[in-house]
C-alpha cells in the first residue's frame, strides 16, 4: 500500500530528526560531491538549483564553488507562480517566501538555456516520482516551462528515496534521483 503523502511527508520527517546536524552535514558534502563529478553537472553551462533549508541537501557550498563559472538560477516564489532568477553571490539574496533566500533581479526567461534542473523534494522513488512539501510550485512551474533541453534531476538525502511517493496525473516527475548509498548495518543482507 502506498502511504498518503501526509503519512510519507511525516515519516520522512521522523527519520531525518532522527540524525544529528554532523550526520546531515557530512552527506550533504558527500552528495555535493556526488553532483560535481555527475556528467550532466559538469556539461551543463546553465543550471537550475535551490537555497538549501536546514531540512535539505545543502547547496550553499555548491553556489559558492560555481557561481562564477555556471550560470545558476534559483527559484522565486511570487504568489502561486516560481520565477527563476540568476544567482550572483550571497550579496543578491534577500529573505523571500517561506523563509527561503532568493536572489533580486530580473526574471530569468531562457528556458532553452537550461540544463540541468537540480529538484529537491521531501522523498522521491525510482520512478522520479517526487513528494515536495504540497504547494505544487515546481509541478506548476514544470508545466508551464517544460526545459525542453534540461534534464530534471532530483538530489536527496538516502532515506529520502523511498519505495513508491503517491503520483497525481499533475506531477511532473524527474529524470533521475541522485542520493548516496546507505552503509550496510549489521545484520542487514
Amino acid at each position: 500500500m502506498i502511504p498518503t503523502k501526509t503519512m510519507l511527508r511525516a515519516h520522512v520527517r521522523q527519520l531525518r530528526n532522527a540524525l544529528t546536524a554532523d550526520e546531515l552535514c557530512l552527506m550533504s558534502a558527500r552528495l555535493a560531491a556526488r553532483l560535481e563529478e555527475h556528467p550532466r553537472f559538469r556539461e551543463a553551462g546553465t543550471v537550475l538549483l535551490y537555497h538549501s533549508l536546514p531540512d535539505e541537501p545543502g547547496t550553499h557550498d555548491l553556489l559558492a564553488r560555481w557561481a562564477d563559472r555556471k550560470t545558476l538560477l534559483l527559484p522565486v516564489v511570487r504568489g502561486e507562480a516560481m520565477e527563476l532568477h540568476r544567482y550572483s553571490g550571497p550579496d543578491c539574496l534577500r529573505p523571500g517566501a517561506f523563509g527561503i533566500s532568493e536572489p533580486q533581479g530580473e526574471p530569468f526567461t531562457d528556458f532553452s538555456a537550461i540544463r540541468l534542473a537540480i529538484v529537491p523534494g521531501v522523498a522521491f522513488d525510482h520512478a522520479g516520482h517526487r513528494l515536495g512539501r504540497g504547494r505544487g510550485y515546481y509541478d506548476r512551474f514544470f508545466t508551464a516551462h517544460p526545459l525542453p533541453a534540461a534534464w530534471r534531476m532530483g538530489y536527496c538525502f538516502p532515506f529520502q528515496l523511498v519505495p513508491a511517493v503517491p503520483a497525481d496525473p499533475h506531477d511532473r516527475p524527474v529524470h533521475e534521483v541522485l542520493t548516496l548509498s546507505l552503509p550496510m548495518r549489521k545484520g542487514e543482507v
